[in-house]
């Protein structure tokens, strides 16, 4: 049996053949239900064709993909169509998810292939086209939040056809149930229960006794909360020195030399200060050898953000930017922005708070969230001046791939905890507000 690697945040299967697939039945879909096109998808297709620049680049970009990728999405009109459809779905699980991996990113999935052109890295870069795919995504955000999204949060069968799945379940089903549970770093630990069912009803606010769980729709389901008690921060971090985890993330890189400026679409993805903080007054305030922690979600666990320090709320931005940009230097690999998670955090849609912390050795340090894919809502749910402890909540993602980074000044040191990992693409969830560093 051939071992089948999933993606980082397991939002996509790493199986090529089994992604054609999928996304060959949502084409069939889409062209059979006739559904009227979207005013925000049919804004798109106007400025594809009322400019030509736009023409070109999203033509080019379906006719530069190598030979033999068998890409069912052949031109950009099929694209438009699928993502047409996928605006009124939800994200359901698969009897088959446990093995080849989760389509939970269906648009990433359909401009797979594509983005990784020489013609999709410039289109995906395109202002116009960001702004265009702003709006589809704020469509589908808005149907995610009704109750008409709640059909994939139920323990047996979806009945809403979704051809593309195989034997799709509900989010509440045993084998979806276990797939959230797995990603526990504190499963079967203490009182935390090893069945998945109870680890759920353990961990998350729920009423189990209600339809849907209580959830009263996907994004309630997504963003949902952990229970009083659970994820706090110990006695022995609450010392003023200590730095706890702000995401239920994995740690992917941590740097201390980062510059001020930097050629981040180089090798290696440096990152590039005053472009990640968008020019911010504040950004000045940091400086050349910096350090940066990166840190990604997967995608069934917790999706809130909680201070790391505390402190004063300095100053907060929502960043508008790109949604499905990735990195040229790391050639065609149908990988979405997983491999692109430092090149994406100047590019991508982002959210920045900046935090004076209590210890002055900290001082000014910046929380910054960014929108990997999908619908890329970054949420702050504080305001400046006001104060929080560690721990506290900040803002949420909403549905779509998440990474986050915590930056801090030249003369911060700072000894790291990453729970005996090394930081990269392959690691598992460090627990919410679990230490992650020690000012020294």
């Amino acid at each position: 049996m051939n071992h089948v690697k999933y993606r980082v945040g397991k939002w996509l299967p790493s199986d090529r053949d089994f992604l054609n697939s999928w996304i060959e039945k949502k084409v069939n879909q889409a062209k059979n239900s006739n559904l009227p096109l979207n005013p925000a998808v049919a804004e798109l297709r106007d400025a594809i064709y009322n400019d030509p620049i736009l023409f070109m680049s999203f033509t080019s970009m379906y006719d530069e993909i190598p030979q033999g990728y068998n890409e069912p999405v052949k031109n950009f009109e099929t694209m438009l169509l699928v993502i047409n459809q996928v605006l009124q779905e939800a994200p359901c699980y698969s009897t088959i998810e446990d093995s080849i991996g989760l389509v939970g990113f269906p648009i990433n999935a359909i401009v797979d292939w594509a983005m990784g052109t020489q013609a999709g890295y410039l289109t995906f870069l395109h202002p116009v086209v960001n702004e265009k795919l702003s709006k589809i995504l704020a469509e589908w955000k808005t149907f995610l939040e009704t109750s008409a999204s709640q059909y994939v949060l139920v323990e047996g069968a979806v009945h809403q056809p979704q051809p593309d799945y195989t034997n799709p379940v509900g989010w509440f089903s045993p084998p979806a149930l276990e797939a959230i549970a797995a990603m526990d770093p504190l499963r079967g630990k203490g009182n935390n229960p090893q069945d998945a069912l109870k680890n759920f009803i353990y961990n998350y606010q729920c009423q189990p006794d209600q339809p849907y769980f209580g959830f009263k729709s996907w994004d309630d389901f997504f963003t949902r909360e952990f229970n009083p008690g659970i994820r706090e921060v110990s006695p022995a971090d609450q010392d003023p020195s200590v730095i706890v985890n702000a995401c239920e993330s994995a740690p992917y890189n941590c740097v201390t030399n980062a510059k001020m400026k930097d050629k981040f679409w180089m090798k290696g993805q440096p990152y590039s200060l005053l472009d990640i903080m968008n020019h911010h007054e504040l950004a000045q305030q940091f400086g050349d050898n910096s350090t940066v922690y990166q840190a990604f979600l997967c995608a069934k666990t917790y999706h809130r953000w909680n201070s790391p320090v505390d402190g004063q709320i300095v100053a907060i931005q929502n960043v508008p930017g790109t949604y499905y940009a990735e990195a040229p230097i790391e050639g065609y690999d149908p990988s979405g922005p997983n491999d692109s998670q430092g090149y994406i955090t100047e590019l991508a849609a982002r959210a920045l708070i900046f935090i004076k912390s209590d210890n002055e050795k900290i001082g000014l340090m910046c929380f910054v969230a960014i929108g990997m894919a999908e619908v890329s809502s970054c949420e702050i749910t504080v305001k400046e001046g006001q104060y929080v402890k560690k721990g506290d909540p900040i803002g949420t993602f909403h549905f779509g791939g998440s990474t986050h980074c915590l930056i801090f000044r030249p003369d911060v040191n700072i000894d790291f905890d990453f729970h005996g990992q090394t930081p990269c693409l392959n690691t598992y969830n460090i627990p919410l507000k679990a230490r992650i560093g020690v000012v020294k």
